[in-house]
């Protein structure tokens, strides 16, 4: 790895040492519920201290997480095929991205000018971000380890690529609340909002409604049977389901993406933390909806992973559902009882994902993925003409 990584993992070491000082963990249940947060209409002092700092440590990772998203130039390997497209945009003329990205992109280029290709990466940074953190502050019991499972598990970095996906997969993560407090409104409108930037985020609808009925009532025959003909589906529909997908997704038929491979770090990663669900089922399962709904969507991800390979880029599938993990693992080993398999199982997980984090540092220099070197405007001057 040369110098610019450092980039990287600087940004996840600050980022989460400044979680550390965000303390949400008192009054997520009450976000998650809808409910208002204790000692705020009572004027409490503590409160408005501890909020005053959790807002400063979450306006500063907001802030560089933003900044070394929204200052990249050169970085991924659709950055220039993005850039070509924001041109085609702007003249009217045919793109294959969502009408409200499209919009947007239009806009910003006649406000800025032609060709001003940085300030539409920076707005879709801007907005991708806040949506995380916001996910994370709403629904993180905590904060740190969530945000530590967020940047090292690739989601954030990934962001730096596939502007319009993240974008989705971010207002996903946000989106869960509203299934959980049983606001189906406004989570289906949320979702609508995502369509407008990439069409896939539709699957979550079905998908996380699912879940929710899954974790709200005793699981019956009807439901086992249920999920063993959605097995046979996917074993023996696979022509129908690529069908419906080509429908929508025409260019991904005989693509570099459509190549029938399994993500087996995917699913060794689901299989772990059924694993751990499964040890912690009296403790943290048995009676929480909020826990049992993310475990239904890690057995979904599972099952998308092993057995959707027929899926072009079924990472992607999978993502809205095990994104889950970063809310769902630190509240199991919160609520271990025995304090030494606690310890392990933490050292277990935290190592676990910072390897993975070290894995994706060397994968990142890959030709189909260009992550690394990290380049930005401030101080490289790669793009053709001027960018800002």
């Amino acid at each position: 790895m040369e110098r610019s990584a450092l980039v990287y993992i600087l940004l996840t070491a600050v980022t989460v040492a400044l979680g550390l000082c965000v303390d949400n963990g008192e009054y997520v249940p009450d976000y998650i519920r809808g409910g208002r947060r204790p000692g705020r209409a009572a004027g409490n002092g503590l409160w408005e201290r501890r909020e005053a700092r959790n807002r400063i440590a979450m306006a500063a990772i907001y802030c560089l997480l933003t900044g070394v998203s929204a200052c990249r130039i050169a970085v991924g390997n659709d950055y220039w095929v993005y850039r070509d497209n924001f041109n085609l945009i702007a003249q009217d003329r045919h793109v294959a991205s969502e009408f409200g990205f499209n919009m947007i992109v239009k806009w910003i280029q006649e406000l800025c000018g032609e060709d001003k290709y940085i300030p539409v990466f920076a707005f879709f940074s801007m907005l991708t971000v806040w949506f995380f953190v916001k996910a994370l502050h709403d629904q993180g019991s905590s904060f740190a380890f969530s945000l530590y499972l967020l940047m090292t598990g690739g989601y954030y970095f990934n962001s730096l690529n596939s502007v319009r996906y993240y974008l989705a997969l971010a207002l996903a993560l946000f989106s869960m609340k509203y299934v959980l407090r049983g606001e189906y409104g406004k989570f289906v409108l949320t979702i609508l909002a995502g369509a407008m930037f990439h069409k896939s985020i539709l699957l979550v609808i079905p998908v996380y409604l699912a879940a929710r009925v899954l974790a709200s009532a005793p699981l019956k025959k009807w439901h086992y049977a249920a999920g063993t003909a959605l097995l046979c589906s996917l074993v023996f529909g696979q022509r129908l389901y690529r069908e419906i997908i080509f429908f929508f997704y025409p260019f991904y038929r005989d693509s570099a993406f459509d190549n029938g491979e399994l993500s087996y770090a995917n699913i060794l990663k689901c299989g772990c933390v059924l694993i751990l669900c499964l040890i912690c089922y009296r403790q943290s399962l048995r009676e929480d909806v909020a826990n049992r709904f993310y475990f239904f969507l890690n057995v979904f991800g599972l099952t998308v992973y092993c057995c959707g390979s027929f899926i072009p880029e079924v990472s992607r599938v999978g993502y809205y559902m095990i994104v889950s993990q970063i809310f769902l693992l630190p509240r199991l080993l919160a609520r271990m009882p025995w304090v030494r398999l606690r310890r392990l199982c933490l050292a277990g997980v935290i190592g676990a994902f910072g390897c993975y984090f070290l894995l994706l540092l060397r994968g990142m220099y890959a030709i189909d993925v260009r992550l690394l070197p990290y380049l930005n405007w401030i101080f490289n001057d790669t793009g053709p003409g001027s960018a800002l």
